[in-house]
């Protein structure tokens, strides 16, 4: 059976774009490497209708498929043992971009950096933006409702798409490929299938807002006196620049000297360790706030100092320094964009990507930390934060090698997360690690929900089996 499908494979898509065994053993992990699996194959559609049949072939012969795009993903989504993985890589088309309507067309297997390339010959942006962007396509951007940097102003995946053509689980093509910012005509399924990783059908291509490019940044690193300051600070700022406020990013001290252990080399951000590392970064569009001054500071960098310099007379702002040139940007974003490889410093690694309101963040940090360190009194943190929009990703480095604790820490800290109105995940979707997080604290009738949709879309339970739901 299984060769006659590796055969059946190899007419669809080609017999070169099918891949086996050591030729596919790239696809047998995902970056975070916390499981390998050996796929039955690994086939490189060349189009939509190619990825209809191969679904199509799967339901006759009741074989999984595991959609994968740029395999960046951190939560096992991807894992397919006996599964036919369908890679998006070969759908790489930019369909088109249309700068009056502000809108691209892309196909699922886009890289997001190439789709920002693009987007900016037309001086306009993409706004999402992450570290793996150099590799993440726009098909598992959307398939995990990615997050990302600048989610404070330009919002999600989710709220950056207009619309999607996918591929439903029993192999039909479903064409939902609005360009229209209103569509009251049914059920919302362009939102079904965004952030369902692949387990209601494969996303292959779609229709995404752009939005005018910046004419100038103002970018800055600030010590500050607590993350409460921070959080006040931040909403001092939106008003002040009209909510152009793009990215306010949160690393505390540990964290900034486990990234100078892994850089030693680097420069530190101050000549002072701080506790309180915030990067900030604004976003000017008009003429006005862009152009520059007598002494060459564009408005909005003059403008973000002078915010800053009314800090130090309350004593939150305690050491402030403002990006001179695209290279100091650079540098300041360097530092929060290494988190995955500083994290692989040391191993094992306890990770939690939670999301709580914003006035809830200072709490979350004290009572998660308080936790952790009585089951583990020699644990490390370094975790970071997208402080402005709520997203703490929760890292550290246990002390004990018992696996039991390093459970019971996760269990912790999801149980103070939704104690204070949070959620155990927030941007790198459920796929296997987090099923157990799941299974304790998602509502029953959700999930009793999730489950109906589950069986009435896919009734062979082909699509990616056995992620989302527990």
């Amino acid at each position: 059976m299984s060769q006659a499908i590796l055969d059946a494979l190899g007419a669809i898509a080609g017999p070169a774009h099918v891949l086996t065994g050591a030729d596919a053993a790239p696809h047998a992990r995902d970056w975070s490497e916390m499981v390998r699996w050996q796929p039955l194959a690994v086939v490189r559609p060349a189009d939509t209708g190619q990825i209809a049949a191969i679904v199509r072939l799967a339901n006759q012969t009741a074989t999984p498929v595991v959609p994968v795009s740029g395999n960046t993903g951190l939560t096992g989504g991807t894992s397919a043992e006996g599964a036919i993985m369908v890679s998006l890589s070969r759908l790489s088309a930019i369909r088109a971009i249309n700068p009056a309507a502000r809108t691209a067309v892309v196909e699922a297997g886009v890289i997001l950096s190439r789709l920002h390339d693009a987007a900016a010959e037309h001086d306009l942006i993409f706004p999402l933006t992450l570290g793996a962007r150099g590799s993440a396509m726009i098909g598992g951007c959307l398939s995990t409702n990615a997050g990302g940097s600048n989610v404070l102003r330009y919002g999600s995946a989710r709220a950056l798409c207009l619309g999607i053509e996918a591929v439903t689980p029993t192999g039909e093509v479903m064409d939902c490929m609005s360009a229209l910012h209103k569509d009251n005509s049914g059920y919302d399924l362009r939102d079904l299938l965004i952030g369902a990783e692949g387990t209601l059908g494969v996303i292959t291509a779609a229709t995404l807002k752009l939005y005018p490019r910046p004419r100038a940044y103002a970018t800055a690193m600030i010590a500050m006196s607590g993350v409460d300051a921070a959080l006040a600070l931040l909403n001092t700022l939106q008003v002040e620049t009209g909510g152009a406020v793009e990215a306010f990013e949160y690393m505390p001290g540990a964290y900034m000297d486990a990234w100078q252990r892994r850089f030693p080399n680097a420069r530190p951000p101050f000549s002072e360790r701080h506790e309180v590392n915030i990067l900030v970064e604004v976003g000017a569009l008009a003429a006005r706030d862009a152009d520059p001054g007598p002494d060459g500071t564009v408005a909005i960098a003059a403008h973000l100092e002078d915010v800053l310099a009314q800090g130090p007379e309350d004593g939150t702002v305690l050491d402030a320094v403002v990006a001179r040139s695209d290279a100091q940007r650079a540098e300041m974003w360097a530092r929060r964009e290494a988190a995955a490889e500083v994290s692989r410093l040391r191993t094992p690694l306890i990770d939690n990507d939670i999301a709580v309101p914003l006035d809830a963040m200072p709490a979350l940090l004290e009572r998660t930390t308080a936790r952790a360190r009585a089951l583990d009194p020699g644990i490390a943190f370094m975790h970071v934060a997208h402080l402005g929009d709520g997203n703490l990703h929760f890292s550290a480095w246990p002390e004990t090698a018992d696996t039991r604790i390093h459970h019971a820490i996760r269990e912790a800290v999801e149980e103070e997360t939704l104690a204070l109105g949070g959620s155990f995940s927030a941007e790198h979707g459920v796929g296997l690690s987090k099923l157990p997080a799941m299974a304790r604290h998602k509502d029953p009738v959700a999930l009793s929900v999730m489950r109906a949709i589950k069986r009435a879309l896919d009734p062979g339970g082909i699509m990616n089996p056995g992620k989302v739901l527990p």
